[in-house]
């Protein structure tokens, strides 16, 4: 029997602030479903190459109260990115704190404002160490 991956999928509180995390990592809206009579949208998301990968953001109209504090029973999403240095700059400027900086030049993690956390791999070999990733401590946990 074959296997073939779909997606992920995770819920979200506030669909306009994922959204807008998910685009910073370089994610683009691929296809929405909005269902009228579940009163729910379904957004996927991917990378721009690799739309056979995407996210799904589930986002229930009436609120969800039921989502936990801490959404780590997802797991994680994983992403490689071309500068984890630069990705994680641009994060951090707008707002995202770095849970897990990328002190060797390969990987750190953050999460997004439903609390799902995501993990950023460097492509290819590890950066040089740099400031101020270097020496930035550990926020919370990932």
């Amino acid at each position: 029997m074959a296997l073939k991956y779909l997606h992920t999928m995770v819920r979200v509180k506030d669909l306009e602030k994922s959204m807008a995390f998910y685009e910073m990592l370089g994610l683009k809206e691929i296809r929405r479903m909005d269902s009228e009579q579940g009163r729910f949208s379904l957004i996927f998301m991917a990378a721009e190459g690799q739309e056979e990968c995407p996210v799904e953001l589930t986002y229930n109209w009436d609120g969800d109260d039921k989502l936990p504090d801490d959404s780590r029973h997802f797991g994680h999403l994983a992403y490689e990115v071309d500068d984890i240095y630069a990705m994680c700059q641009t994060l951090q400027d707008n707002g995202v704190t770095i849970n897990r900086p990328p002190r060797d030049g390969h990987m750190a993690f953050v999460r997004s404002p439903d609390n799902i956390s995501i993990e950023l791999l460097q492509a290819g070999d590890r950066l040089a160490p740099q400031e101020p990733w270097a020496s930035m401590e550990n926020t919370g946990h990932w």
